[in-house]
């Protein structure tokens, strides 16, 4: 057995860019590097604490004026699907999972595209090409899945076709959605919310708490959707707190309603190292 002295993580600050989620907002994200020995234990700890992960990273909002931005989880145990929910499992129903290791493919890459044009046409990740789409797929330092769900093939088709790809994070208490893109010819199909059904499935089979659904934003058209999923918890305050009435969440902007940078970091509670065995 080997002893290591920790490496302790760096936390960096983001320059303001214009806010995704909220017109005529900026926003800034507060980062650190996942590296080392105890990226696995690092990303467990800091996603109960409101960060997210891309590729090698994690990050959290730390706007100015801001703190629209709240991470959202679904109690697995807890959670009945409503009536519009169970209509798309059913109509789902001929769609098949299959998880694979974070490899990036051909097909893969053509549905994402077909995605993006179809959806996110003038997003931050519309110029994304085949390197860096390969990239976010599979630079992980951690435990990570690709759930791929094919379809029947149509009349000149061969095999079975994708229909949707979720690039998902295991956690020690959860999975997390960390991408998720489809057909969208199949739009009629909600295939974004199957795949989070789905994934209420695949952590209740494995006895995960929580399905980690990235930030619900008050105010938002993009985010909306995640409301509708029972059993949802948001992180607000430094906590986790059910979520109860949207309506009594707002996104306001106010001088004092962001803690300085330095007290931020201070309140981060990070794993405890271990000692490594050879």
């Amino acid at each position: 057995m080997r002893h290591t002295l920790p490496i302790a993580p760096q936390f960096y600050v983001t320059a303001p860019q214009p806010c995704p989620y909220l017109e005529g907002r900026m926003e800034r994200k507060l980062f650190t590097a996942l590296q080392g020995d105890q990226a696995q234990r690092l990303n467990d700890a800091l996603s109960k604490q409101g960060f997210r992960r891309s590729q090698n990273v994690l990050y959290r909002p730390t706007c100015a004026e801001c703190s629209g931005c709240m991470s959202a989880r679904i109690r697995v145990a807890d959670f009945v699907p409503n009536r519009s929910q169970r209509r798309i499992q059913k109509a789902t129903a001929h769609l098949r999972r299959n998880a694979t290791s974070p490899w990036a493919t051909e097909d893969q890459f053509t549905l994402f595209r077909r995605y993006l044009d179809a959806r996110h046409a003038d997003g931050g990740m519309a110029d994304m090409d085949v390197f860096e789409f390969a990239a976010m797929i599979e630079e992980t330092p951690i435990k990570t899945r690709v759930i791929e769900y094919t379809r029947p093939a149509a009349r000149g088709e061969t095999g079975r076709p994708l229909a949707a790809v979720s690039l998902t994070d295991v956690f020690d208490d959860g999975l997390s959605m960390v991408y998720s893109f489809y057909d969208p010819d199949l739009a009629d199909l909600s295939l974004g919310t199957f795949a989070i059904l789905d994934h209420i499935d695949i952590a209740r089979e494995a006895g995960l708490p929580y399905v980690y659904l990235g930030y619900w934003v008050p105010g938002s058209r993009k985010m909306g959707y995640k409301a509708g999923f029972t059993a949802l918890e948001i992180y607000k305050g430094g906590a986790w707190q059910a979520m109860g009435d949207p309506a009594d969440h707002r996104a306001e902007l106010h001088p004092l309603s962001v803690d300085p940078i330095a007290e931020q970091v201070a309140r981060i509670a990070l794993p405890e190292a271990r000692p490594i065995r050879d």
